[in-house]
């Protein structure tokens, strides 16, 4: 008898020298995998409900008939076979949903809601912070804060900066997640707040821009790492005004771009984070949602993955990793 590690054992029958050494190999194999540490693998669906606003503030079609009948359809049966979809795999996601889809799409935002879906922050009309004064953009955010504030019964507790521009001012409002960043693109991590660069002026002399950049200083916001490589819209929505974007990639390529993503997270991380950005513009499409369908049956495969909203991630994290807390949840609203 041959006793293995860990209390395994087999017995080297009257066999050949090869018979003995696959005996041996396998159940070598076997004691190794169950010595691996456990998977577990949070894999969360933000919904961005760009619809209307996406073609008034970011698309360039505000002036197009076209182009708004698509963000109609976006917002109404788009939204509905998402629903659908989530419902038919018992999977609770997080909605960013834009102050103007909510008043423009009331039932079909009532429905998320009613749900079990959590609902965040995603301006108004999905303006460019990065565009705006400090006090434009603090008007949207309190506007869109205390609308959502009231639509769900409670403070929203993350955000999807629009264009993905972040902005102090979340923690102003005692937002506790965002998700618009991208220094990690499979942790969720505290970014630092106040980074300053040093642009090139060809009109100085080099001397003067050379410069490394100046760190600030840590946050207490917790950052859920964003991934334009993991995101529906760039490669399959068609946008007449962005150069090169025709909207009509293969979806299977889409689907294997985003599997390739995860397998490789799976192979080198015990533990991660799985998040898309999806929008219903380009996810309630067929093509589109029967990739979804192959995506979810295919993690579901895995040991140790779980379908979670973002909030469920950001609660992870802190408990994990003590936040300076950002302020009271709600304190504005008081």
């Amino acid at each position: 008898m041959l006793y293995l590690p860990r209390g395994c054992c087999i017995k080297l029958c009257a066999a050949s020298k090869v018979s003995k050494q696959f005996y041996l190999q396998r159940t070598l194999s076997s004691t190794y995998l169950s010595s691996m540490p456990p998977k577990r693998v949070l894999v969360s669906y933000g919904v961005d409900v760009d619809a209307v606003a996406g073609w008034i503030g970011s698309y360039g079609g505000e002036d197009s008939p076209n182009d708004i009948s698509r963000g109609i359809w976006a917002g109404t049966i788009g939204t509905q076979r998402l629903l659908k979809m989530f419902a038919k795999y018992d999977i609770r996601c997080t909605w960013f949903i834009p102050g103007h889809s909510l008043d423009t799409f009331p039932e079909d935002m009532a429905a998320v809601r009613d749900a079990g879906h959590e609902i965040g922050l995603h301006g108004y009309l999905h303006e460019n912070p990065a565009d705006m004064s400090l006090e434009q953009q603090e008007a949207v955010l309190d506007k869109t804060y205390r609308q959502l504030t009231e639509f769900t019964g409670k403070p929203p507790r993350g955000s999807v900066a629009p264009c993905a521009e972040g902005t102090k001012l979340l923690l102003k409002y005692g937002i506790e997640y965002d998700h618009s960043l991208q220094h990690h693109d499979c942790q969720p991590y505290y970014p630092r707040i106040g980074d300053t660069l040093t642009n090139i002026d060809y009109s100085k002399k080099a001397e003067e821009w050379m410069k490394p950049p100046v760190r600030g200083k840590p946050s207490g916001l917790v950052e859920i790492p964003g991934n334009w490589y993991i995101d529906d819209l760039p490669p399959m929505m068609f946008i007449k005004s962005a150069p090169n974007n025709h909207g009509f990639m293969n979806a299977r390529d889409v689907e294997s771009i985003w599997k390739d993503h995860f397998d490789y997270f799976y192979r080198e991380y015990d533990e991660f984070v799985f998040t898309f950005s999806i929008h219903p513009d380009v996810s309630g499409r067929p093509h589109v949602l029967l990739m979804h369908e192959r995506l979810i049956e295919y993690f579901k495969q895995h040991e140790g993955v779980e379908f979670v909203t973002m909030e469920q991630i950001c609660d992870d994290f802190k408990l994990k990793n003590p936040p300076i807390l950002p302020a009271e949840r709600g304190a504005v609203l008081r």
